[in-house]
């Protein structure tokens, strides 16, 4: 299950990799200011999420390359430390704290599972290992205690996917179904703004996710439809939202990732939001390290990707900060590792000028 390619193949990937981020990463930022130049808008809150993001990324691949055991497991102590020193994680008033605080902490504390469990699959002792599988089994149980229904369901969910990404051969099969996955999870999401939901199935997502939500999907929609191409511009959702705007303190989002996207920067940021999810699961796909590192995170940031897509967590800079963390913690290359392979390489190549 780990690589068996060369330092100059691994390196390669890398590269690829990382120069598809920087362009991804870069047309987002690019993109919300041409957004907001066209229609007055506010990208701040963009640029710092990408920030955050390119930020958590690079710390995660120095992190993961020094110490990939020690820097995860760090990392999932310090989202279960945030969720339950920091009650309230939300930019906004603390009366309407609750619709985005609890997408917030499910988030947080999935992503904290997706970092232990990619510590465990790091360890070689088998006792440490099984330690770090038992603090993601306890993250989980602190998302029943803290009453995280969706942070409960989603921590469970990886800690089942890292167990059984260890009996999968092929990554790219897992990849795979993780983005499917995600695109149902958002096609769902689509389906129920525009009203083509069967009314049994509406009946009850609307009892789960509150009418308000259900209103403001609506109006984000319809604001989409308003400017296919360029949208309303980044950070006006509250303004032109008549739900938003009929509500007392409201923090002015549609709380879904997509369709923030679609309102606010068109087709064109909602693609964009993709191609950064996208390149998240192509950099898992091309790593060097084991293939239950690789599908451990990307379950662990695709179960983040449907926390988005039906609540406000990407407007967290500590969600923002996390994913690109927990991302460059698995495409980190040990230093440990790439060392002895080097040395490997070295004494094979003597070996075979040796007469």
């Amino acid at each position: 299950m780990t690589s068996s390619a060369g330092p100059q193949e691994d390196g390669d990937r890398r590269n690829v990799s990382d120069a598809a981020g920087v362009v991804v990463l870069g047309a987002c930022a690019a993109w919300s200011l041409i957004s907001a130049a066209m229609h007055d808008g506010r990208p701040e809150g963009v640029l710092l999420a990408i920030l955050a993001v390119a930020a958590g990324y690079a710390a995660g691949r120095i992190g993961g390359a020094l110490l990939p055991v020690a820097v995860p497991c760090a990392a999932a102590l310090a989202g279960v430390g945030l969720t339950l020193t920091v009650p309230h994680l939300s930019p906004g008033p603390q009366f309407v704290a609750p619709l985005g605080h609890a997408g917030a902490t499910a988030a947080v504390l999935t992503l904290a599972t997706g970092a232990a469990c990619c510590a465990a699959w790091s360890a070689s002792a088998p006792l440490l290992r099984l330690a770090l599988r038992l603090l993601a089994a306890g993250i989980t149980v602190t998302a029943a205690v803290l009453g995280s229904t969706s942070g409960f369901v989603t921590c469970s969910t990886v800690l089942v996917c890292s167990l059984s990404a260890g009996h999968l051969r092929h990554r790219g099969v897992g990849i795979a179904g993780l983005a499917l996955a995600a695109a149902s999870v958002t096609g769902l999401i689509w389906a129920v703004a525009g009203n083509v939901v069967p009314g049994g199935l509406l009946a009850w997502l609307e009892g789960q996710l509150t009418m308000h939500r259900i209103q403001l999907w609506h109006d984000a929609l319809h604001l989409a439809r308003e400017d296919l191409a360029l949208g309303v511009g980044p950070g006006r959702f509250g303004e032109l939202s008549s739900t938003a705007t009929g509500t007392l303190l409201s923090d002015g989002k549609p709380h879904s990732a997509p369709l923030q996207q679609a309102a606010e920067q068109g087709v064109v940021g909602v693609l964009l939001l993709a191609a950064a999810f996208c390149w998240m699961l192509f950099a898992l796909w091309r790593t060097a390290r084991p293939t239950p590192v690789a599908l451990t995170a990307g379950a662990a940031l695709t179960a983040l990707a449907a926390i988005a897509a039906v609540g406000n967590a990407l407007s967290f800079t500590t969600v923002s900060v996390g994913a690109g963390l927990l991302a460059g913690l698995a495409t980190a290359r040990p230093i440990a590792v790439e060392s002895t392979q080097r040395e490997d390489d070295v004494r094979t190549r003597g070996d075979q000028l040796a007469p």
